[in-house]
């Protein structure tokens, strides 16, 4: 299927897809989790939400999905089959997106310039709540008092640090995860202003552009210090992509609809386009 619908007043910030051919959608209406058949199109309610926002989702490869909880300031962990709660950590600030990587995940925060760690054992195993920690932002990075500051995050095609993006201001991050610093991506004079949700595929970067109503395709090196916009595509059917997956040769993203009312009847879907090659 290449438009999925998701449920009316749903409300959808971001997605995750994996395993198998599913999708996982998180509601900022009231943090319910929906997962859709990429096949059928069909869907259902996998976990009711605490009320709160749902914003970054990212699934791992033991079926656990990792939840930011927004405004709220805290985080979930659920079981993407049962939907059960595996984990919740009280956190603080707007916690908005994850990136996983083998032995932790990591939360950008959009108010406090900060990423929070919850480490992972060496089985995979969860954090206690007292064992989170969060690691203090330095360098190039500036916090602004307005808009969305840390948004979207990955890692780094190496492996070895992470990339955060900034809404506000535009700009790609390269983040030491041991000392915080963050020293700017060379973006060769372009920006990505309104940026939102990443993923990477080897060094290629896909990048959710929000209001642009866009999707920015860049090559990166392999620390993820210079990266290169080679495209920037748009499709008809795009209402300000807010998140971004990949599932075999396409590019699902999520229509954020900021800009229309958010009322109980408001439809929402996440289409997919061909993937963007260089």
């Amino acid at each position: 299927m290449t438009t999925i619908a998701l449920p009316d007043g749903f409300r959808p910030e971001s997605m995750t897809i994996g395993p198998g051919p599913f999708a996982y959608f998180g509601s900022l209406a009231d943090g319910s989790i929906y997962r859709a058949d990429l096949i059928t199109g069909e869907g259902r309610t996998i976990h009711p939400g605490p009320g709160t926002a749902s914003a970054g989702v990212k699934i791992d490869r033991r079926g656990r999905l990792f939840i930011a909880g927004g405004f709220a300031g805290d985080a979930h962990v659920i079981h993407a089959a049962s939907g059960a709660t595996l984990g919740s950590y009280p956190l603080a600030g707007l916690v908005n997106d994850f990136a996983l990587t083998p032995t932790a995940a990591w939360a950008t925060d959009s108010v406090l310039p900060v990423l929070w760690k919850l480490p992972l054992g060496g089985n995979g195993e969860l954090p206690e709540p007292e064992q989170v920690s969060r690691l203090e932002l330095s360098g190039d990075i500036t916090y602004l008092p307005e808009g969305f500051n840390a948004n979207g995050i990955c890692q780094t095609p190496d492996g070895t640090a992470l990339l955060v993006n900034q809404s506000n201001t535009g700009g790609l991050f390269h983040v030491d995860t041991t000392t915080g610093r963050a020293t700017s991506v060379d973006l060769g004079g372009e920006d990505l202003m309104d940026c939102d949700g990443m993923v990477l595929d080897g060094d290629l970067l896909y990048v959710a552009m929000g209001v642009r109503n866009e999707v920015v395709l860049l090559r990166l090196n392999h620390e993820g210090t210079v990266g290169k916009v080679l495209r920037r595509v748009s499709d008809p059917r795009f209402d300000i992509p807010s998140s971004l997956a990949l599932h075999d040769d396409l590019l699902y993203v999520i229509n954020g609809r900021f800009t229309t009312e958010a009322t109980p009847e408001t439809s929402y879907t996440s289409v997919a386009i061909p993937r963007p090659r260089p």
